[in-house]
């Protein structure tokens, strides 16, 4: 969430930046300032009854000990009425934190000067497009690739789940995991520490990345035991540096992990979610970096540039896109999405998200280092898809198909064992 010092600092600017998202947070800005300011008095109002509880609490032991018996037993009649309007500031000032917290918590974050206002995927900015078309001499949509070569059987995962959840076959499932190896390897060689995460968290982990309150609905949800399965592995790599305190000279701490990932994707329907297009569960390769706030935008650019690597190397034609404010997730400042060109379904599929949230989710987790001066301060987290497996598989099963078979991307033919599937 926004820091209500920057908020303080800065109203105009943020509620300026908040704009560009096509809507006016103004009035939730100054309920937070507010509420903010109550804060602040009842803090001061506490701190100066407490203060006189304390002074009362030194003066009553001086009598006793000066042998002044009466006076010790007036100023001690005195101490429950201090105690009793204490408790009820402290019930009064927690009510007040509450209230606060449940309004910053409806407040997205700020977009970054460099992203352009708009209000939906219609006003995302092309950044740049790398590749060029293949020219098919068979134009089958990977459903239909799935179903011919025996790959992934999207029938039998309804059968024994429900629709989105597919089950993997013969070279479809040695694909994948070839996929998720050749991308774990990369992140190894690039520099990131693999993590291999839990599948499930609880609600302060989802509040801390930013996926509670904002979207429980788009999370399964256990609830006999309040947790919630992992939308992607963002939040419990994220979360491991939940209430840490890191030094200055630990960054860039950069972790990577593969997890399958659960999303209920309510409302989704249409072509767009046929096949693997949009799925309840799929499996994704995170990459999460925790940064020093100088120099975060340098290093988003440093990921963007990383998992545009994978996929030319991959050999797929690829355009990035810079998110505007109405299209850049809650807790995002600033997103780069990378699409790969299907086709055979002739559109842009989504593989990849970038983003820099700046101090939103340390905020949130109590992420903090110690800087020059010794002193707490936020740092800056980043996270992107390097890569999110489905459409990563639709497009190469696409894009490098044949009459006579599949042609497998030869970085991953050591890994898969096979360099075509017929």
């Amino acid at each position: 969430m926004l820091l209500i010092q920057d908020i303080r600092a800065d109203k105009e600017g943020v509620i300026a930046r908040l704009a560009k998202r096509g809507k006016d947070f103004t009035d939730l800005i100054d309920q937070a300032l507010t509420l903010d300011d109550k804060r602040k008095s009842t803090q001061l109002e506490m701190d100066d009854v407490l203060a006189e509880s304390n002074k009362i609490s030194k003066e009553i032991g001086q009598l006793f000990a000066q042998k002044k018996i009466d006076e010790a037993n007036e100023l001690k009649a005195k101490s429950p009425e201090l105690k009793a309007k204490s408790s009820e500031l402290g019930d009064e000032l927690k009510a007040i934190e509450n209230e606060l917290l449940d309004v910053l918590y409806q407040i997205p974050n700020a977009p970054g000067e460099a992203v352009p206002a708009g209000k939906s995927e219609a006003d995302n900015k092309v950044v740049l497009e790398h590749g060029e078309k293949p020219n098919l001499t068979q134009n089958l949509p990977h459903w239909e690739l799935c179903e011919k070569y025996n790959l992934i059987d999207f029938e039998l995962g309804v059968k024994i789940t429900g629709a989105g959840f597919p089950v993997y076959r013969g070279k479809g499932a040695r694909l994948q995991r070839a996929l998720i190896n050749w991308f774990l390897d990369k992140g190894r060689d690039a520099g990131f520490e693999e993590i291999q995460p839990p599948l499930f968290v609880n609600e302060a982990s989802g509040i801390g990345t930013g996926q509670l309150p904002d979207k429980e609905g788009q999370m399964y949800h256990m609830q006999v035991d309040n947790l919630y399965a992992i939308p992607t592995g963002e939040v419990p790599i994220t979360n491991i540096y939940r209430d840490v305190i890191l030094k200055e000279d630990d960054f860039p701490i950069k972790n990577c992990g593969h997890s399958p990932c659960f999303r209920r994707e309510a409302g989704s329907y249409g072509k767009d979610v046929r096949g693997l297009n949009r799925l309840h569960q799929f499996d994704k390769v995170e990459i999460v970096q925790l940064v020093h706030p100088s120099n975060s935008y340098e290093l988003l650019e440093d990921m963007s540039s990383y998992v545009q690597s994978l996929l030319k190397e991959l050999g797929l034609q690829y355009r990035v896109l810079l998110l505007c404010g109405g299209d850049t997730g809650f807790a995002s400042a600033m997103t780069y999405d990378m699409e790969v060109w299907s086709a055979a379904q002739e559109r842009w599929l989504e593989v990849s998200s970038v983003s820099n949230f700046e101090t939103f989710q340390a905020n949130r987790l109590k992420l903090r280092f110690k800087n020059s001066d010794g002193k707490n301060e936020y740092a800056h987290t980043l996270n992107g898809s390097a890569l999110a497996l489905p459409r990563i598989m639709a497009s190469i099963l696409e894009n490098y198909q044949t009459p006579e078979g599949i042609i497998v991307p030869e970085v991953l033919r050591p890994y898969c064992g096979f360099d075509v599937i017929d």
